[in-house]
This record gives structure tokens, sequence and C-alpha cells, in this order.
């Protein structure tokens, strides 16, 4: 039975309509070492034989598959497919440490893991079935499966992904969203900011971060066209504009950090752009810069809780506010005091989300569930809950503007960090008695994490240096890289509010010295290394860079090191991101610009994993 309020019961049911719609449109294009294109048709037949594969291996609707791929065509067909099987998908990033892999696994307790051959072995143990996408054998075993749909057997009900957040406790969270919301969503998104058939979309975001959601999915139920950036295209500003204009895209959704990304590498714009940007405050400098990019900019807003987006402001010109506009359809917002009732407005209050959005809760936790999903007083629907989202909100000018957060959670890069999470990791630490994490402004909208620690009495510990080496990579094991704190202070007592609790204000600002730990400065030589000093200062916000400082342990982090490389292109210092990762000092670097193979490299910076990105910081 369909809800009255959607236009499907589920994903698999509207993209099916659409393949019917639109057989023969290209639905996704992507480079797996040449391009590849498929059709609406091809992909919902891929799909469906998956989906009859998956089901004999006892997926159905309530079970979980983990999905570990890369960014080819078989991750889109995976996604696809499970939901066709009627089961859930929780993506699970080919980069995280492995522990935290581990974690996820063993909290959703998945039926099947769906993988790739050479990631199987990097993967940790697990009690699911294991699925390889590209043996051969299995490969045999699909072609031989029918293409026709799979039999519903998903309602609106149905879980569709369960997605992982950072936990305060020093445990991420998995978060179920069911088809009801996925499908209020993308009808939202649809009408507005819009979306058609003649659209085409350049997605760059990881599936393990929930607004890929939109990247992938809005377009296969639209008829619109999919360009499916590969794992080396999303990280580099140069190779993503290539595609805007090769593909001739029409709509690119970034968080701020990846849209600065790519005015860093001078993005000429592109007139008929529709930009999306989430994921962080979209400070108005930045608003006014792309607007004079493209065609429209919009900003987007809300927690994975109530399923990807909440809502939209379309931004205007001039010096105006930036607000987070009006709620997506079929959703409502309130801000309450500490007593649930509404504030006046102006008055700052707790921001509450109501409406079809919301997730059922938090997998295998209720407690933490009914604290955060609480009963919704203003709806006259029966069961009806708020999602308590943490955001600190004020009505203005009758417009909702977010100040910031009521707790220690935080947004770096457009990721949800709970700096819990990362004190509890610290803690577990041998030589730790104590520590606190903070995101600090190193720079006007740039924030980057410092944790300061105080070590026990008895504790024998190495020198500095040597121990924030072994702080990042202890860290390392458990975090995602961009949870690891670019700076580390250690203190003799941390500093107290008087009733005891730990005063967060009274923290010092991180110090270059400390970053630089034992080493003396040493001068930049020559012009070389003097124009490259002057650049990672001036990105990096600080007054002095020595010529043996590493750029990770100074707050250099993947995006950073895309704009220094851009800029020391500019100044005719021919360097790749690689060999940022590689040689890590001034001194280093200067070395290779006299190197015959990077200078015929040019301007074509080569993206790093993340996983390299964790190696070369420890």
């Amino acid at each position: 039975m369909n809800d009255p309020y959607l236009p499907f019961n589920s994903l698999p049911e509207w993209f099916e309509h659409q393949a019917r719609t639109t057989p023969d449109a290209i639905a996704v294009v992507v480079d797996e070492g040449g391009e590849k294109r498929i059709t609406y048709a091809e992909l919902n037949g891929r799909a469906n034989r998956l989906a009859r594969r998956l089901q004999k291996l006892g997926v159905g609707p309530e079970k979980v598959v983990a999905i570990c791929l890369g960014r080819t065509l078989d991750l889109i067909v995976g996604l696809l497919g499970i939901m066709k099987a009627g089961g859930a998908y929780l993506p699970i990033d080919r980069d995280l440490p492995r522990d935290r892999q581990a974690l996820m696994l063993d909290d959703a307790q998945p039926t099947v893991l769906l993988t790739q051959r050479d990631l199987q072995a990097s993967l940790p143990a697990t009690s699911a079935s294991i699925f390889i996408c590209d043996e051969e054998q299995e490969r045999n075993a699909l072609a031989a499966e029918s293409d026709a749909d799979v039999p519903a057997q998903i309602t609106g009900d149905h879980l569709a992904y369960v997605m992982y957040t950072s936990g305060s406790t020093g445990t991420p969270k998995g978060v179920e969203i069911p088809h009801r919301a996925l499908v209020n969503f993308l009808a939202s998104m649809q009408e507005k900011p819009g979306m058609k058939s003649s659209d085409v979309l350049v997605a760059i975001t990881t599936v393990s971060f929930d607004i890929a959601g939109l990247e992938i999915f809005l377009p296969l139920v639209t008829g619109a066209r999919l360009i499916f950036l590969g794992r080396d295209d999303v990280a580099d500003g140069f190779r993503i504009i290539h595609h805007l204009e090769r593909h001739q895209a029409t709509v690119l959704q970034a968080t701020p950090s990846t849209w600065r990304m790519l005015l860093d590498a001078k993005w000429a714009g592109k007139p008929d752009l529709k930009m999306l940007c989430g994921g962080e405050g979209l400070p108005r400098e930045l608003a006014n810069q792309l607007l004079a990019k493209g065609s429209e900019l919009w900003n987007m807003y809300g927690p994975t809780e109530t399923t990807i987006w909440s809502a939209i402001a379309k931004i205007e010109p001039g010096a105006g506010l930036i607000t987070i506009g009006e709620p997506i359809a079929n959703t409502q917002l309130h801000i309450l005091d500490t007593q649930l009732q509404p504030v006046p407005p102006g008055v700052p209050g707790e921001l509450h989300i109501g409406g079809l959005g919301l997730a059922r809760g938090y997998r295998g936790r209720p407690e933490l569930t009914a604290e955060r999903f609480i009963p919704d007083s203003f709806s006259s629907l029966p069961g009806a809950r708020l999602y308590k989202t943490g955001d600190l909100a004020r009505v203005r000018g009758g417009q909702i503007e977010v100040q910031g957060r009521i707790d220690h959670q935080v947004k770096i890069r457009g990721y949800r960090i709970e700096l819990g999470e990362i004190e509890s990791r610290l803690g577990e630490y041998p030589a730790i008695k104590e520590s606190v994490v903070v995101a600090h402004e190193v720079a006007p909208g740039r924030k980057q994490l410092v944790a300061y620690f105080v070590l026990r009495p008895e504790a024998a510990v190495p020198e500095m240096g040597q121990l924030i080496a072994e702080l990042r990579g202890f860290l390392g094991q458990k975090l995602p890289d961009y949870m690891i704190p670019s700076f580390f202070e250690m203190l003799t007592a941390l500093p107290l509010t008087p009733n005891g609790k730990i005063n967060r204000k009274a923290l010092p600002a991180p110090r270059l010295e400390a970053a630089r730990a034992s080493r003396p400065y040493a001068t930049p030589q020559g012009p070389i290394e003097t124009k490259l000093a002057e650049i990672w200062a001036e990105i990096l916000g600080r007054d002095q860079i020595g010529r043996d400082d590493n750029i990770f342990e100074i707050g250099g982090d993947s995006l950073l090191i895309f704009r220094i490389a851009a800029r020391a292109n500019e100044a005719s210092l021919p360097l790749t991101v690689r060999q940022f990762f590689q040689y890590r000092t001034i001194g280093e670097l200067a070395a290779q610009v006299g190197d015959t193979e990077a200078a015929e490299a040019g301007p074509a910076l080569v993206a790093v994993s993340r996983q390299a990105y964790r190696r070369a910081a420890s």
C-alpha cells in the first residue's frame, strides 16, 4: 500500500519505474581504465541479477548487507541490488582503520559482505557470507540469474540503509533509515532545488557519507545522468573541474571545503551549474564567490538522523544572513527551550526536527534512541517524534539561523565528529592520564582538531616528537584520518571551571613549537625553499615555517595540501600532490622541483588515498 504522501513505496520501486520509462537513456558514466556507460535498462537488469543472488544467500527485508567496493559501476549495481533484494546497505569505507571496520561489522551483524578480491584480505573477519563480486565464479552465477524485476518485498517501513556516525561515548552509532524517509527526501529534492531528466550530476562524495544518497539516487529516480567520479578524481580540484566541463554537468553537490578547493584551482565557473552546498556552515564570502560562478546556489542543512537534508535555502547575492531556509516536504522544524517549549523570535534554542525523514533510531541502542528521538507534542499523528539535533538556532528575520552546538560535536571538512570519541580513544593510550580535544579555528572558516593531554606521573615516555608520532599512529589504528588531531599539546594539568569541569575556553592556542617538537628551527635556504615556506605559512596560517617542518605535524591535511600544491604550480614550482606525501618537508620538496620528471608532470595533481595519507601523517 502506497504512503499517501509519497509517489512510491521504496527506492527500488521508483527506480524500476524510471528504468521502464527511459530504458535506453544513459544512467551512469564511470571511468574504469576507460569510460563506461550503462543505460537504465542495463543497470536495472544487472541490479536484478545481483538481487536474486543475494536472496539465495539469505538477504531479505530487514537484513543488512555490508558493501565495501571501489568507486566503480559495481558499487552502483551493489547499492541497488541490495535494496532490490529487500536488504539494507551498510557502506564500509575501504580506507577506514581495520579496528573501526570491525566495530561496524560486529555492531551491524550483516548477513552478507559484498566486496572485491583486492579488498577482501584487508577487511576484518566477519560471520557474514562473503560475496566477491569480481570473481569469475560469481560473475558466471550472476549471468545465469534473471534480469527481470524482483517481486516487491519491501514497504516504506522497511530499512533502506544503515549509516555510522561518530559517537560521543567512543563508539560510533548506526543510524537506521527506512525507505519512507529516503523516498520522501528524494521526492522533495526533485521539486526543490530541482532535478529533471536532462540534468547531469557529477558525484564526488564517498558512499559512507550520507549526502552521497542525493548524488547517487536522485539522478537515477528522475531519469538524469550520473557521472560517478573515481577515487583518484574526487580529491583533486583540477580533475573535478575537468569532469564538470567534459560531461557538461548541470548539478554539483559539495561541502564548503570542496567548493574552496575548486576556487583554489582557479575554476572559471559554469553558468548553467546548480551548486548545492552543505555539511558545514556556508560563509557569506564563499557564497558570493560561488554565486558569480554558476546559475544557482543552495545552502543545505540536515543531520544523518533525519535523512540527509532537512532544510534548504536558495542563496542570493549580497551581504544578508545565510540561513537554512525552509523545511523540505513533510518536515517540521521547531526551536525549543529546555522545557521543550517554543522560544520567541530572536531567542536561541535547540533545533528539533519532525516529519517523515526521521530515522528509526540507532541500531541496537534503544536508550540512546529514546534520548535523542522524543515524542512530538506538536503533532496529532500517533507515534510522531522529534529529533533533538543538538544545534543551537534562532529565528531572525523570519528565517532560521543555526548558531553552533549545545554539545561538543563539531563539523570539519563536512565530517561530523564527536570530540568525546577522540578523547575516549586517547584515554586508551597507557601513558595518558586525561585529555580533551577541541576544534580550533586556525584561519577564518578553517578549523582543525587539537588534543590536549596530561601524562600519568609514573609513565615512561619518549621525547615529545616521538610521543606525538606514537599518538598519531595509535589513533590511526582506531579512527578515520579526519578524526586524528592536527596538533597535540602536553599540559601539566587541564584548566578547570570553579565547579570542577574542564574549562575548554581556558585552553592555550596550539603552538607551532609543540608541533615542531624537539627539532630546532631551520631557516629555508635559497629561493625555492623560501617561496615554498611563504606558501605554507600563508595557507597553514603560520608565522614561520622551517625547512625541516613536517607538513602533517604543523596542521596540514589533504585539502590544504591540494591548495599548497596548486599555489606552488602557480609559482612555477611543479610539485604534485603525491610528492607532498612522499617528501614532507620544505627541504625535501625543494630538492624535487628540479627533477625532470616532476617538471614534466606540470600542474596535473595526483590524488592520494586516505590510507596513504594516514601512513604519511604517522
